[in-house]
């Protein structure tokens, strides 16, 4: 990852889950983007109290968390789940400091901006305390389509993820490589994190499902913050979230309807001008976004960009991306708005 340094003013920073996947990779982009830390505190349960974790060359020690973890701390990022979130981040707020929160405790509520910097940080600014990180397989569907979003309206979404293990967190990354080693050398393997089996397999993605409407909890998810994140609550959107035996780094097939009609070679265009994005659209050689290449990259990876042929108006086009679920997905989008609130401090 290639980053010029920030010239932003120190500042004191918690990690809330520092040990679990997303945790890790905050530290990760952190020291990849030069984030000013002053002091770094990193806190997890009791039973992660003590270990210790790398940052830029010294050994950090992992606390406790607390409600006396915040005292003197200016930002918190939390990636420890809703129920973590929804005990300790007022506490972390009430202490003085900006909750960027990555579960979905807080991101349907309406005082609760939920934020993706390339999209609209200029929500940011109206926070009261706490920042709401979108979820992963909406971040990464939502990228693409904002710049076009902003010059022909879209009214449809149409999307269809597959979504790697690493959304379930280190332990179902874990159970994908032990299945497969096990499935390789003809050795029975009982799934204990995910309810299905993983390796050569995949399932509907593992949450409730809403017994009317038949919708799970993560595609309610991406529907509803997508009608958020784009400040549009009109936006008709249907999404089906698929669990595939990818270790990290989602993929999305998306249709979207616009108002108007629109080229593919529009569409393409207004892409490759996207902050965030990168093209990887070659015909020729058969050359889309696959997760495997969109793994520990920073932009979303965008291709097969093509006129949608069953709708005969020119206003629907088709394309399919990848994104690393735990980069943009979560932690690096987290450390953005870390940025933007430091910027602006």
């Amino acid at each position: 990852m290639n980053h010029q340094p920030r010239p932003l003013a120190p500042c004191s920073l918690a990690i809330v889950g520092a040990t679990g996947a997303v945790g890790v990779e905050f530290l990760h982009c952190l020291a990849a983007r030069n984030f000013p830390v002053g002091k770094l505190k990193l806190l997890a349960s009791h039973r992660s109290a003590g270990k210790t974790l790398p940052f830029k060359g010294q050994s950090l020690t992992v606390e406790a968390l607390t409600e006396d973890s915040f005292a003197g701390v200016d930002i918190a990022l939390f990636s420890a789940g809703g129920e973590t979130s929804k005990k300790y981040a007022p506490i972390a707020v009430k202490a003085g400091a900006v909750v960027v929160d990555n579960s979905s405790a807080f991101r349907m509520d309406a005082d609760v901006p939920l934020v993706v910097p390339e999209v609209n940080a200029k929500e940011i600014g109206a926070h009261q305390g706490i920042i709401a990180n979108p979820n992963c397989a909406a971040i990464i569907s939502m990228m693409p389509l904002w710049p076009i979003h902003q010059h022909n309206r879209i009214t449809r979404v149409q999307l269809a993820t597959y979504q790697a293990a690493s959304g379930a967190g280190a332990a179902a990354m874990e159970e994908l490589s032990d299945s497969t080693r096990a499935y390789l050398a003809g050795q029975d393997y009982a799934p204990k994190v995910l309810p299905h089996p993983y390796a050569f397999n995949l399932f509907s993605h593992n949450t409730k499902i809403d017994p009317v409407t038949g919708y799970n909890d993560e595609e309610i998810k991406v529907m509803r913050e997508a009608r958020k994140i784009f400040g549009d609550p009109d936006l008709r959107i249907s999404a089906t979230c698929i669990r595939v035996p990818v270790l990290r780094a989602h993929a999305v097939a998306i249709s979207f309807e616009c108002e108007r009609p629109i080229t593919e070679h529009e569409a393409r265009a207004m892409i490759a001008k996207a902050p965030g994005v990168k093209l990887v659209d070659d015909r020729a050689n058969n050359l889309f976004p696959m997760p495997k290449d969109a793994s520990g990259k920073d932009e979303i990876l965008v291709g097969r960009i093509r006129q949608d042929l069953s709708d005969p108006s020119g206003r629907t086009i088709a394309l399919f991306v990848a994104g690393d679920q735990l980069l943009k997905g979560a932690a690096l989008n987290a450390v953005q708005i870390a940025e933007h609130l430091v910027k602006t401090q």
